[in-house]
């Protein structure tokens, strides 16, 4: 069957493959610790009391009807709210779109910035930029970052790659790693962004800024979200924000996502997400719009629910930590926000039991689901090469006991390598 070419170029998720390779062996009865994938098991991290019941009363009320297409004004007034008391960034109504959750909204700001061709640049690695600039036509700069660095990238290896490119995509807390932007660092990159705009030509199209922050109301120990326009306000006119409910609220399904930036672009936005008709359900926007009104609520919900994240990311990291010290190749970079932990396997080159030689972090990550029953995602996934033995553990979809039960599975498997 003939197809288009971006159809017959487009490459499936990783992720997806790896969960594939899992499900089956749930199928034979085996129980795995699936670190994989980057959402939440309900029964472990259910969604705000209030937030739940706010929906059922939605749709009691019969609020089943398409929701604007730019989404609830009710919503969009109380994000504004909401992120005035949240990160002090005044941003009008008109400046936000609601739409099914945050994919839709980096989708829809690459469609709005980017024509085919043009320039996008993001470190790697990170989480699906590769796949947007293939949907869009993109011309993709995967810029690598080192671990010394926690894998967030510095202006040093950025400044190389800006001379006209049309956007950076950053993310912070990052996924796939855990780790944040520090205050100067980020600084130092908002100061490129700024520099290279100034070089910009009279009707030359700028470089723009994508910052998905869905992770930064999960912050660990002393760590602070930091964000480009708060830091340089002159840069508002060049970012396009992406938030949400899915992580901060474990609603990964309610699929209720917000962008924010410049009017003229949240238009554009708006315009082509009413082609796709990628809304937010218009009873989940207005339970969620009830929600955040109730700080309370809010802050109750998001203090037990770090706790209870952070134990098990924690746990897994002091796991990790304990193999390294015991003479094990492995490490792990400790976490500061999200729901991940960057561990370290250095094992290619190992021979498996049967005789198999590991080559790449995927060889190592198969391994590891069959004989210790444990799934993780190789950075290969995020835009690294797969000699890069660095692998993203999500803590969503496991219990602490889970995360417990499968630290001695490791390290058996591990023992077994020659």
């Amino acid at each position: 069957m003939s197809v288009s070419a971006l159809a017959q170029t487009l490459k499936g998720s990783e992720i997806i493959k790896i969960g594939g390779e899992i499900n089956e062996l749930k199928k034979q009865g085996e129980k795995i610790a699936n670190l994989t994938i980057g959402d939440f098991d309900p029964a472990i991290f259910p969604v705000p009391n209030g937030l739940k019941h706010a929906i059922i009363d939605a749709y009691h009320a019969n609020h089943t009807n398409y929701p604007p297409a730019d989404g609830v004004s009710s919503l969009r007034e109380q994000v504004s709210v909401f992120l005035e008391e949240r990160y002090h960034l005044n941003y009008t109504p008109k400046e936000i779109l609601i739409a099914g959750g945050s994919r839709p909204l980096i989708y829809a700001t690459y469609l709005a910035l980017v024509d085919p061709g043009d320039k996008v640049v993001y470190p790697a690695p990170s989480w699906n930029n590769n796949h947007y600039c293939h949907l869009a036509g993109a011309e993709g700069i995967a810029v690598p970052t080192k671990p010394e660095n926690l894998f967030m990238p510095t202006a040093d290896e950025l400044r190389p790659h800006l001379a006209g490119a049309t956007m950076l995509a950053l993310c912070s807390p990052l996924n796939p790693t855990g780790t944040m932007f520090g205050k100067q660092a980020l600084a130092e990159i908002c100061d490129l962004v700024l520099e290279e705009n100034k070089k910009r030509k009279a009707g030359e199209k700028p470089l723009y800024l994508l910052y998905d922050q869905i992770y930064s109301m999960l912050t660990f120990n002393n760590t602070q979200h930091v964000d480009p326009v708060s830091l340089r306000p002159e840069l508002k006119e060049y970012v396009v924000y992406i938030d949400g409910i899915s992580k901060c609220f474990s609603a990964t399904g309610v699929r209720v996502g917000w962008g924010f930036g410049p009017e003229a672009i949240i238009g554009k936005m708006k315009s082509i997400l009413g082609h796709v008709g990628a809304w937010s359900p218009k009873a989940e926007q207005i339970a969620t719009a009830q929600f955040l009104k109730d700080t309370v609520a809010v802050n109750t919900y998001l203090h037990a629910f770090k706790i209870q994240i952070q134990k098990s990311l924690d746990t897994l990291y002091q796991g990790i930590k304990q193999l390294k010290s015991e003479g094990f190749s492995v490490d792990a970079i400790e976490p500061m926000g999200a729901i991940y932990l960057t561990v370290q396997l250095e094992y290619a080159g190992k021979t498996t039991p049967d005789g198999t030689v590991l080559k790449t972090s995927a060889d190592i990550n198969f391994y590891l689901i069959k004989e210790a029953k444990i799934g993780l995602v190789p950075f290969s996934a995020f835009g690294n090469g797969t000699d890069v033995n660095w692998f993203r553990a999500s803590v969503g979809a496991c219990s602490l006991a889970d995360i417990e039960e499968m630290l001695p599975r490791l390290k058996s498997a591990l023992q077994k390598l020659r």
